[in-house]
């Protein structure tokens, strides 16, 4: 017999050959999914946790926004000519009454320098000044604030005789939350502002306004609309909005049952205290009222510094628990049949092949034993092992080919996704942009809107002003006229804003257009500019094709990027501009240059200078004129790229389409 190799193994071909077809199955794979589900899971936790931070961030920023536009108009009031002429006459009880109905306020009122009341709305109240002390301090130093403070039952209802009322919630209660003997709470949130205003004799007083949050259902819709009325949330996922005093629901959605709201209910202990006792921001699960939500909280300040309520968003966990089981689930299930149909074939494989290794072993027993004639013979299976001992040194020979060949296809694999990540890197960022645009353009157009009502008020206040005056206006002349200046050239900056908002109510007429002639048309409209900043100017048309586009919209994106480019030279420069075909992705087109040798673009900034809002100067600029200039070309199949070198200037390329067609109104 001849001697066995000394070794630690004692496991037979057939045994290896086993473990080798069942491990991957039976415990690798398990493994490997139990880690990847693992990790999915949690990035799936992740991604509910910062999508309620998303949210919570829209919400505190629409409270801001509430807080900010109420100071605005009551600024607005204190500085109106219908406020000093009323004063003027008496009539100011009358103004504020009118103007607290307006502008939906519980409370408005008028103190002197001593912030003794000298007109209130409604006319029942008696301010007492108590809730307002700081901000009316504030206000009488000359400086307008707005904040959000807690108020008693004694001063709302001095303010307002129904506030009292309002404000008042039987205390619901409510699984999780802290113990306490309260059973109703009385207090209100009240979000006020006090702005200065000159009495007719020369001093300064101050406007005060307030309204109460207890029980306003419109601000948490509002909220809840603006987060999840177009968010796709699973079948039976619910989004909530919830505003408290607190630890107490004043102002909510979320329902206790059916379709009661759970005012007057609490929160959870555990949320309470982090919170309001810890003053951090709370991003988890939690429990609400009578569910599990994934919860977004963070603490309301008083005037004072003090943590006197919280904000909220959520929506429900258990559509998404649910998700999560039947992803479990289904991972389980699919491993149990992959396992029930591979096992049994994996092991008839196996077999095929410690078999004939098994009748291999045998013949070499046979010649380590002497019989050098042993053979193994003819096998069983006609596969590559039957041939093995007839083609090993063939086979090294066609591996090695067969490596060249594989690493010629892995460098032409890479090429390829090398390729391909760059045009999916492209569309992600064109998706983005697109997300971005739609997103700030609703914003855009919420705020255009805004600033055209205190415009509006503006104009028709400086009218009345003139007619008031009568001759006496032409002594103020000069300050009408830079009024009317200004008024439009805030006109001007909102019909911007419209424009980025709302690019189709701009389109401009469609027809065939020569870039050179556009060219030209825009020098002469900018002569000016390049006489003063003392910059040469160089052209050259060598375009052949006509663009279909709006010839105003183009003289736009040309000037735009003309007066950009003088911007860039304060001590002077060339200003180069180019037309000439092109072709882009195996498109017809044309193409205009418009460069200069001006300060150039640091290479971080190239990347935003097509967002909206971004600007590099210091005064003066909005930031929307390359981002409007983006979108227009973009609308009609055209694109703007940048090439820039600090110190030497930049180069910014408009590419459109070739056209043949008759004009038209460009349907967008």
């Amino acid at each position: 017999m001849p001697e066995r190799p000394a070794s630690g193994w004692r496991l037979s071909v057939r045994a290896r050959l086993l473990a080798i077809a069942l491990l991957p199955m039976v415990v690798v794979l398990p493994v490997v999914l139990g880690f990847a589900l693992f990790w999915w899971l949690a990035q799936f936790d992740a991604l509910l946790v910062s999508k309620a931070n998303d949210d919570l961030i829209i919400a505190r920023q629409y409270l801001g926004r509430i807080m900010e536009q109420s100071g605005e108009q009551l600024m607005a009031l204190g500085q109106s000519t219908a406020f000093a002429k009323a004063e003027r006459s008496g009539g100011v009880g009358e103004l504020l009454e009118s103007r607290r109905k307006a502008l939906g306020l519980d409370f408005l009122y008028l103190v002197g320098p001593d912030k003794a009341p000298l007109a209130v709305a409604p006319p029942e109240a008696n301010p007492s000044g108590a809730g307002e002390a700081r901000i009316v301090g504030s206000a009488l130093g000359g400086k307008a604030e707005t904040a959000i403070d807690v108020f008693g039952p004694g001063e709302l209802a001095s303010l307002s005789p129904d506030m009292a009322a309002r404000s008042r919630l039987d205390l619901v209660p409510t699984p999780a939350a802290a113990e306490t003997e309260r059973t109703v709470e009385t207090r209100g949130l009240v979000i006020h502002s006090a702005a200065p205003a000159t009495l007719s004799d020369g001093r300064t007083g101050a406007l005060v306004a307030g309204s109460l949050l207890n029980g306003n259902l419109g601000f948490v819709d509002t909220i809840n609309d603006l987060i999840y009325a177009h968010a796709e949330l699973p079948a039976g996922g619910q989004g909530t909005a919830t505003l408290f005093l607190d630890d107490v629901r004043i102002a909510t959605n979320v329902r206790l049952f059916g379709d009661r709201r759970a005012l007057g209910t609490r929160v959870s202990k555990e949320v309470r205290d982090a919170v309001l006792g810890q003053g951090r921001t709370w991003l988890d699960s939690a429990f609400v009222v009578n569910d599990r939500y994934i919860s977004a909280y963070e603490p309301i300040v008083d005037s004072a510094g003090k943590r006197v309520g919280m904000l909220y968003v959520g929506f429900l966990e258990s559509p998404f628990r649910a998700t999560r089981m039947t992803m479990i689930a289904a991972v389980l299930a699919a491993f149990a049949i992959a396992a029930a149909l591979t096992v049994p074939f994996l092991l008839r494989l196996a077999r095929t092949i410690f078999r004939p290794l098994e009748n291999m072993n045998r013949t070499i027993a046979a010649v380590d034993a002497g019989d050098l004639g042993a053979r193994t013979g003819g096998v069983a299976c006609h596969d590559e092992i039957g041939i093995v001992a007839h083609r090993f040194d063939g086979l090294l020979d066609g591996l090695q080919a067969r490596d060249a060949e594989l690493r010629a296809w892995t460098r032409e694999l890479d090429a390829r996704v090398e390729e391909r990540t760059r045009q999916l890197e492209e569309t992600r960022r064109q998706l983005v942009m697109s997300e971005k645009l739609a997103s700030i353009g609703e914003i855009t157009a919420g705020v255009a809107h805004e600033i055209n009502n205190p415009i509006a008020v503006i104009q028709g206040n400086l009218e009345v002003a003139r007619e008031a005056l009568g001759p006496a206006a032409d002594e103020v002349k000069t300050e009408f006229d830079l009024i009317d200046q200004q008024v439009h050239r805030v006109n001007m900056i909102v019909t911007r804003l419209l424009q980025f908002a709302r690019p189709d109510e701009y389109a401009g007429y469609v027809e065939a257009v020569a870039p050179g002639g556009v060219m030209s048309d825009c020098l002469v409209l900018v002569r000016h500019l390049l006489e003063r900043a003392d910059i040469d100017v160089a052209t050259r048309d060598d375009a052949s094709r006509s663009v279909e586009v709006s010839r105003t919209e183009l003289q736009q994106v040309l000037i735009n990027l003309m007066v950009n480019a003088i911007h860039a030279m304060p001590d002077g420069g060339k200003l180069t501009l180019v037309a000439s075909d092109a072709e882009r992705n195996g498109v017809e087109g044309v193409a205009i240059e418009v460069s200069d040798t001006g300060v150039g673009i640091p290479p971080e900034q190239v990347k935003k200078i097509f967002d909206p809002f971004f600007t590099t100067r210091t005064h003066g600029g909005t930031g929307l004129g390359l981002s409007i200039s983006y979108t227009l070309m973009a609308r009609y199949g055209g694109a703007i790229s940048v090439e820039s070198e600090v110190g030497r200037g930049s180069a910014f390329t408009i590419w459109l389409p070739a056209g043949a067609g008759e004009g038209g109104a460009f349907d967008g």
